[in-house]
């Protein structure tokens, strides 16, 4: 009976892999898209956007997690000049919050890979195996970031508020990911900060983005001054001198509607040198 249960779920992870999202306490949707039940194997939030309207993109309302907020109580806690860690999953199966950790690999799928694993150059060059990397080896992961705004409702997160504070350049990759906090961010008001974790790949599949939701929270702050109005990330690659300096907004792209970034044609933005970010914690988001 064990052995048939352990089957049936190993299955269900298997089936449910579909690319990757950065899973922490605190993130809407952690439970599924339905109020009230608690979906140990879901991927709800995991699933790209890809021309969709502000209205449906913006914190995955086209799938109602801007509806499902986390547990009372729970956020996504950031200690100000330290780090704080995500795990980069397929489904919420294969992250330590779900079935005591027992599928939880050292890669976002769940199985074992070479440390160097790579594309090997068959077909376009893209790791075949999971292609929900969308990459073809560490190198060309395009990188992603986490962004807060101090507006405890989510309905007042706007574009302009919605500050990115951290890079990590070269992910996603291995499930754990740590992410570097600026030492000034301020405390958050009492019901605490919103914050998103984003990606947008380079190559390897459809060209879209990935917004995910946290209620969140600083911890240890020890500066009062605010952070800045962000601003679009203005594509920047091969001349820095054109980069967005200060707070920058997350990257908006191949939506149907809001795009903020403009890059030549056959090129993806990123959360990179190409926009302007630059890796670990972004300094240079707050006010004067």
């Amino acid at each position: 009976m064990i052995a048939t249960l352990t089957a049936a779920l190993l299955a269900i992870v298997t089936l449910s892999n579909a690319h990757t999202v950065g899973w922490a306490k605190g993130m809407y949707c952690l439970g599924g898209p339905v109020a009230g039940q608690d979906d140990p194997n879901t991927n709800t939030a995991v699933n790209p956007l890809y021309q969709e309207s502000f209205a449906n993109f913006w914190f995955q309302h086209d799938r109602g997690c801007d509806l499902i907020p986390p547990a009372s109580g729970d956020f996504l806690e950031l200690p100000a000049g330290g780090q704080i860690t995500l795990e980069l999953a397929h489904n919420r199966a294969q992250t330590t919050l779900s079935y005591n950790g027992q599928y939880a690999g050292e890669w976002p799928d769940g199985k074992s890979h070479p440390e160097d694993w790579n594309g090997n150059g068959v077909g376009d060059g893209c790791i075949q195996d999971d292609g929900a990397m969308h990459t073809c080896n560490q190198t060309t992961a395009a990188g992603t970031a986490l962004a807060i705004s101090y507006q405890s409702n989510l309905a007042n997160v706007t574009p302009e508020n919605l500050v990115v504070f951290s890079v990590l350049y070269n992910t996603p990759w291995k499930r754990i990911a740590v992410y570097d906090v600026p030492s000034g961010l301020p405390a958050c008001p009492a019901d605490g900060c919103t914050c998103a974790w984003l990606w947008v790949p380079d190559g390897c599949g459809t060209p879209n983005m990935y917004m995910a939701g946290y209620k969140c929270k600083v911890t240890g702050a020890t500066s009062t001054t605010p952070v800045g109005t962000a601003k679009p990330p203005t594509f920047c690659a091969g001349d820095s001198s054109k980069c967005q300096t200060g707070p920058k907004q997350m990257i908006i792209w191949n939506q149907a509607e809001a795009n903020n970034v403009s890059p030549p044609s056959g090129q993806s933005p990123g959360y990179n040198a190409k926009n302007g970010f630059a890796n670990g914690a972004q300094n240079d988001i707050f006010q004067g």
